[in-house]
């Protein structure tokens, strides 16, 4: 059976029925792959788009609209957010 062309060091365990198991290796074994190979090919797309939808930030009309108005026309910075940055550059300039 072909092997994929990679260098798997870790690890995974994975607990099934015999039917199943009997089942990937006839499926891994008619696409030339090891039982490694083929499942891997079947999960890594499936996790890669979970953790995209999982990580993607979606935004109605109406918020992406607020968000490109603050873009273009930013509030003014509170009177407690200019001290916290003058006190930012002194404290740099003490450790230069």
């Amino acid at each position: 059976m072909a092997q994929m062309q990679s260098n798997r060091d870790d690890r995974i365990e994975l607990r099934t029925t015999r039917d199943e198991k009997r089942l990937l290796t006839a499926a891994a074994a008619h696409e030339r792959l090891d039982v490694t190979s083929f499942i891997m090919r079947a999960v890594l797309p499936a996790a890669r788009d979970v953790v995209e939808r999982a990580e993607r930030l979606s935004l109605s009309k109406r918020d992406s609209l607020r968000v490109l108005d603050l873009l273009e026309n930013p509030t003014p910075p509170t009177p407690a957010l200019l001290a916290a940055a003058r006190r930012r550059v002194a404290r740099g300039r003490k450790h230069a």
